[in-house]
């Protein structure tokens, strides 16, 4: 009788309290607020473009959008978030694909954890 594992992927969303809490004190609350939330919504819409370029092949706007969702995520104190982008643009430009799906997956999980 074969065994079957199930896994779970528990991501836990890391937060940089201190550059979170620079940006209101650089900001103001209300300046601040305004910033992630537009940080969030941008985040929502590269994660998006980077699901697309993904299921087209399209390496280069993978790459590209990864490297461009690590500086609004470092903006608003995700930065573990910033980190596995980074991850994905790296792998966007080699030629290890199961490699770039899982870290993409992973990618996605953390972002809607970060959304929500």
């Amino acid at each position: 009788m074969a065994q079957i594992s199930v896994l779970t992927h528990d991501e836990v969303v890391q937060l940089d309290g201190d550059q979170l809490g620079a940006l209101y004190a650089q900001l103001g609350e209300a300046s601040a607020d305004t910033v992630v939330s537009r940080a969030l919504e941008e985040l929502a819409n590269r994660l998006s473009l980077i699901e697309r370029s993904y299921y087209k092949n399209d390496r280069a706007a993978l790459s590209k959008s990864s490297k461009g969702l690590i500086g609004i995520a470092d903006q608003v104190g995700l930065s573990g978030l910033a980190q596995v982008a980074g991850h994905v643009s790296k792998l966007a430009s080699g030629s290890d694909d199961p490699a770039l799906a899982a870290t993409l997956a992973r990618l996605v999980r953390i972002g809607d954890r970060s959304l929500t």
